[in-house]
Parts: structure tokens; C-alpha cells; sequence
């Protein structure tokens, strides 16, 4: 059974809504403070949140057994990890010896009162529990809160502004080569833990295919320096002994004992490595040995993280960035209103469904897109609805359009729309440099808890501002 959050105090715990900041201080943790006292103690924006919350982690749950965390602490945990782009670890550290912290969680007491501990795992397990869909909603919550911090009137129109850009995949940079190696190293890993489980004949070598593997994938990396001729026979040698190693493993996993759900995972797992490693045999034969092109389609470029995709967006540094395009819209408060992760698609081809969610929920005075947006339709689509409407054309303009794109008003948007790189640069800072999580659907919360942590990041700032300014004000008088 879970609560929202424990509205009784007992006897020496500190209150949530009292929490104190250093107004002074010039790091993030304060201003997340701020941003969530402010929710915490509004009451309309709290049971917002909660009610959100309630619909995904207790949906079809009883509200009987034993109790697990506060809806609040794991909101609170999500947004602190983000906010402040740290590991589990710390966090954990955090949780068990930072005051303030302790105090918004709610578990924080005075001197001489039992403390209260949280375990990593427990922080972990909780914090997973939040899926994307549900964190778009609470950013809209968030994105609502925002506006009334930032004074907007509810007739007031927004000024968007739309541009996409990768979050890293964790992975390291992708060849044919090292990725035929990985998959021999997870396939021997996994026969390993078999041989532990049950008794396995025939790997009595099998710290030595490691080895000789793993040496002969540094010899291919380092054969760009040698003749072709050279550069062939120790492919070849690699390749060999690579196809051994398949063949030695395709007769082990049919006889591998089925007799309880761990012997399932590990044959599983053995199935996947095993498959990777006869498709990356394969490419690199057909690269080096005969001379092929393969295909963009043919390629993985992680046998961990297979969502990722190979980006090329024309940069000089980085060149080439391995992940997933993200697609974010700010309004003139800098707040992110909506974001989307583009699923193998461009930016031209996302414009209907991202006008689609964003008209249906706010009202827009101007809309700025850079060149990569751009199609005849999109545009007619779009200057419909949007009175001013910044789509520059690529390419050569006509009498027209040279004419539009001049204009003081267009202009004057077009420039403005650099805000949104600041913006992108921001949300790095909140953790969307690289996402350390495994699995895709793991990626896609921890994009949307970042968009999430810098709203709020954002809204605590301007809180910070206004308290100051009442100080200023108090002491003036």
C-alpha cells in the first residue's frame, strides 16, 4: 500500500513545507527545492501531480499490505538524481546524509529521533517505476505551474520555438570488428555461468578463446596501419577463429539443461549473443574479404542498446553522435512545453503530429523552425493556424519569399529563435548530455524525467528571484 505522501507528522519530523534554502547559493539543489515546495503547498498543482502519479503506480493495486514509498519521495528522488545529473550512488549517499534533502522527502527529524534509512535498491526499484507517457503528463502540470510563476495571463499567446537534437546513447563508437567481439565476449560470459550452474563438458579452454579473441579483435584494429595483404590474412585469422567459437557454441546451447527460470535467461541471452555473433562474422567478411558496402540498414550499432541510430547532422565536432534525435518546443519563458523522441524519422516529417499536440492544448501567437523543418506542405499546413510563422526555405528563394524571410517581423523571430540552443545547452545539464540507463524503455524515461528536472530547475530559478526581491523589499523598509 502506498500513500501520497504521510500527511500526519509524528513526534520530531521536521515539516515539508518548511524546508529552508540558501537563497544565496548558486547551485541547482536549491532551486529544485523551491520549485518543489512550490507544488508540495499548492493545492491545486499537488493534486494534480498526485492524481497522476496514483494512475500509474497504483493502478489496479490494493490498498492493503505492506507500505512501500510515498508517491512524493519517489517524485522527489526522480527529480534530485536529474536535476543535479548524478548516479544512484550518490543519490543514495544523499538521501541517508543531506539535511535538506532528507527534509523535503519528509523523513528528516530532530536530534534524539530515530533516524529514518532508504536503501539503494529500494531508491532504484521505486524511481523505475515512472514511465514517459506518465511524466509528459506531469510535465504539463509542471509547464502550468510555470506560467502562473511567470505571470502569464491565461489569454496571453505563446511564442515557440522548435528544434531537435541526439541524446547519447551509452555506447562506445561501432565497428564490425569490436562489435563481433562483444558478442563473443557475452556469449563465452554466459556459457560461463552454466558451467557454474550445471556440469558442462568441453570448455575446459574457455578462458583461452577470451583471450586469443580479444587480442586477435586489437590486431584487426591496429591492421590500418599495414599493407592490404597483411590487413586481409589477419581478418581472416580473426574470422576463423571467430566461426569456430559459433560452431562450439550452437552445439553447446541445444544441450544446455532447461530445469528452472535462471537455465531459461541464460539460454535466452546465449540465443541473442549467439545471433550477433554470426551477423557481425558475416558483415565483416563481406567488408574486408569481399569488398562489399553494407548497407545502412544491415548495421547495429550497439548489441546492448540496439534503439540506437548512427546521427550525421553535418557538424564538424562531433562528426557523428550515436543515439536518438529528441525534439523539443520552448515558449518565450524558456520552459519546454512539449518533446518527442523521433523514431527513425526527420525533422520535416514530425511537424503534422508535434502541430497536432501542440494546438490542442495552447494558443500561439508566433512559431520559429530552422531550415530542416521546411516543406512546401508543412508550411501551408502550419501558416493556417500561426499568424507568424518563421519556416525559413532551403535552398534558392524566389521574388516571394525573399520578400517573406525580410520582413522586420520575420527577421526579428528568426533571431530570436537561437534561444533554443541555450535552452538544448541547459537541458545537458540536467543529464540529457548521455543517458547512463539501460534499454529503451529505461532511455525514454530518463529523457522525459530530464525535460521534467529542467522545468523545474528553470521555475525554482525565477522563484529564487521573486524571494529575493521580497527580502530586498522588507529590508527597504
Amino acid at each position: 500500500m502506498r500513500k501520497r505522501f504521510e500527511r500526519q507528522y509524528s513526534l520530531g519530523e521536521l515539516r515539508i513545507e518548511d524546508t529552508e534554502v540558501n537563497l544565496k547559493s548558486r547551485d541547482a539543489f536549491p532551486k529544485l527545492i523551491l520549485a518543489l515546495k512550490e507544488i508540495y503547498t499548492n493545492d491545486k498543482y499537488n493534486d494534480l501531480l498526485f492524481s497522476t502519479l496514483e494512475d500509474r503506480v497504483m493502478n489496479n493495486k490494493k490498498m492493503t499490505g505492506r507500505s512501500g514509498m510515498d508517491l512524493w519521495q519517489i517524485f522527489v528522488f526522480a527529480q534530485t538524481r536529474l536535476t543535479l545529473n548524478i548516479t544512484y550512488d550518490r543519490l543514495h549517499d544523499l538521501a541517508n546524509n543531506h539535511s535538506t534533502l532528507r527534509q523535503i522527502l519528509g523523513i528528516e527529524k530532530t536530534w534524539g529521533h530515530k533516524r529514518i534509512e532508504i536503501g539503494y535498491q529500494n531508491i532504484v526499484d521505486n524511481v523505475k517505476l515512472l514511465d514517459d507517457e506518465t511524466l509528459k503528463k506531469i510535465n504539463d502540470i509542471i509547464v502550468e505551474m510555470g506560467h502562473n510563476v511567470f505571470k502569464k495571463k491565461e489569454t496571453e499567446a505563446l511564442r515557440l520555438k522548435t528544434d531537435s537534437f541526439v541524446v547519447l546513447s551509452n555506447v562506445h563508437f561501432p565497428t564490425d570488428y569490436n562489435l563481433l567481439w562483444d558478442s563473443a565476449r557475452k556469449s563465452i560470459a554466459y556459457i560461463q555461468k552454466a558451467i557454474k550452474k550445471s556440469d558442462i563438458e568441453g570448455w575446459r579452454k574457455i578462458n583461452n578463446w577470451h583471450q586469443e579473441l580479444k587480442s586477435m579483435m586489437r590486431e584487426v584494429a591496429q591492421s590500418s596501419r599495414k599493407s592490404e595483404d597483411n590487413k586481409i590474412k589477419i581478418v581472416e585469422k580473426y574470422l576463423q577463429k571467430a566461426e569456430l567459437l559459433s560452431e562450439k557454441l550452437h552445439k553447446t546451447q541445444v544441450c544446455l539443461p532447461i530445469n528452472d527460470i535462471k537455465d531459461v535467461t541464460i539460454s535466452w541471452n546465449l540465443e541473442y549473443y549467439i545471433k550477433m555473433l554470426d551477423k557481425h562474422i558475416d558483415l565483416l567478411e563481406r567488408r574486408v574479404l569481399k569488398g562489399e558496402k553494407i548497407p545502412h540498414n544491415e548495421k547495429i550499432f550497439s548489441i546492448f542498446e540496439t534503439y540506437t541510430e548512427w546521427k550525421t547532422k553535418g557538424k564538424r565536432n562531433p562528426s557523428v553522435e550515436l543515439g536518438k534525435n529528441l525534439q523539443v518546443t520552448t515558449d518565450q519563458f524558456h520552459l519546454v512545453i512539449d518533446f518527442e523522441i523521433m523514431e527513425e524519422t526527420t525533422d520535416n516529417n514530425a511537424v503534422i503530429s508535434l502541430t497536432d499536440r501542440i494546438l490542442s492544448k495552447y494558443f500561439i501567437n508566433s512559431w520559429s523552425f530552422d531550415k530542416g523543418y521546411f516543406s512546401k506542405e508543412n508550411k501551408e499546413l502550419l501558416s493556417l493556424f500561426i499568424d507568424n510563422l518563421v519556416m525559413p526555405k532551403k535552398g534558392k528563394l524566389n521574388k516571394k519569399e525573399y520578400k517573406e524571410e525580410h520582413t522586420k517581423e520575420f527577421k526579428k523571430l528568426r533571431n530570436k529563435h537561437s534561444a533554443v540552443e541555450s535552452n538544448i545547452n541547459a537541458l545537458g545539464y540536467r543529464g540529457l548530455d548521455r543517458c547512463p540507463d539501460k534499454g529503451y524503455a529505461h532511455f525514454k524515461n530518463y529523457t522525459a524525467l530530464a525535460i521534467c528536472a529542467y522545468n523545474l530547475h528553470h521555475i525554482g530559478a525565477e522563484l529564487m528571484k521573486l524571494e529575493k526581491a521580497k527580502q530586498r523589499l522588507k529590508q527597504a523598509a
